[in-house]
């Protein structure tokens, strides 16, 4: 015998728990839209939302006075560190439109919710920062060592004093985005709460190259060691770009929860009294807060069917109360042996 719980109709994605008319003691938590705002959710939403728009404000005062710094030095590293900010203010845009849209109610269209729309702008926002940061600061970096602009020394005093400034504002951006990771966690891996802590951590370290290229071209007289602090520029923000770019491709083609909280989800599976065996656990994640968990278990023989269907209620009911992440939890309950399932 095979039964299948938690398989559900369009009317079930909207509310309707299908488990209710069974005797479930959970009748008021449907599998739903509900679930899917996750433990917590907004409020760590609004910590992020907080924290991108402080990097937001900070790359936009930033990018203004980069660029007229650079302008005025005519200095291809702080130029690039311009073009950085640039990118880094665009992504801080699309990190903002993930947040509000990433938390739409399910609906008929996406019965499993629009959590990955997160994913999505984050693979934008990694595009960004290789488009707009990496090639800017690559050519940058070309055209100084075959051109050597002429600069005045007033102009990289101003150009220093702008980079100063920025390493400060930078600074604190990534300590606020620190401060938000250390004490709310990270939980699901947050892709726009990881995209600031890279651009603010990148944007630390190329301030740093910029100051160095531009206190050696002065020092030396040799635009080379410039030139190399645009490339060094370059080369660090497509580093950045392909990590995270790989990270969101990994989440949206479907990724499973980590490795100890599907240890857990399968020790509270094998808990249960009724269980035999976990066959197979299948988790993904829909969301920085939200996980699909599907598992194919073995009950105890001598069940009717009435039976394993309020087994299977409360099975899932502790799965949710443990786990406030599962938003959907899946049951394919067998009587199949264990070696044939493996």
């Amino acid at each position: 015998m095979t039964a299948r719980t938690d398989e559900r109709t369009a009317d079930d994605r909207h509310g309707k728990d299908p488990d209710g008319p069974a005797g479930s003691d959970d009748p008021g938590s449907p599998d739903g839209a509900d679930d899917f705002q996750g433990s917590g959710g907004s409020g760590s939403d609004g910590h992020t939302r907080l924290t991108v728009l402080v990097a937001l404000a900070a790359n936009l005062l930033i990018a203004v006075a980069k660029a007229v710094g650079g302008l005025i030095a005519q200095s291809p590293a702080l130029l690039s560190e311009a073009a950085h900010s640039v990118a880094d203010s665009l992504n801080e845009v699309f990190l903002l439109a993930s947040l509000r849209r990433s938390r739409r109610p399910a609906d008929r269209r996406h019965p499993f919710g629009y959590g990955k729309e997160r994913y999505f702008w984050a693979l934008l926002a990694a595009v960004g920062i290789f488009v707009m940061g990496g090639c800017f600061s690559f050519f940058q970096g070309i055209e100084a060592l075959r051109g050597g602009p002429q600069e005045s020394h007033s102009g990289y005093t101003v150009g220093i004093v702008v980079l100063v400034v920025a390493l400060l504002a930078e600074g604190a951006s990534l300590a606020r985005a620190l401060y938000q990771l250390r004490r709310h966690g990270d939980a699901g891996g947050d892709p726009a709460l990881r995209t600031v802590v890279a651009e603010d951590g990148t944007a630390v370290l190329g301030v740093l190259f910029a100051l160095a290229g531009m206190i050696l071209h002065l020092v030396t007289g040799q635009v080379v060691w410039e030139a190399s602090a645009s490339l060094a520029i370059g080369a660090l923000l497509v580093y950045v770009a392909y990590r995270l770019g790989r990270d969101a491709r990994a989440q949206l083609v479907g990724e499973a929860v980590d490795p100890e909280m599907a240890a857990r989800i399968r020790a509270t599976l094998d808990a249960q009294p009724e269980i035999d065996n976990v066959a197979d656990l299948l988790t993904m994640r829909l969301g920085p807060d939200q996980a699909l968990i599907a598992a194919r278990v073995d009950l105890a023989p001598g069940l009717d069917s009435e039976r394993v269907e309020l087994v299977a209620v409360r099975i899932k009911k502790a799965v949710r109360e443990e786990f406030p992440d599962a938003g959907h939890v899946f049951l394919d309950v067998t009587e199949a042996p264990a070696e044939g399932q493996a």
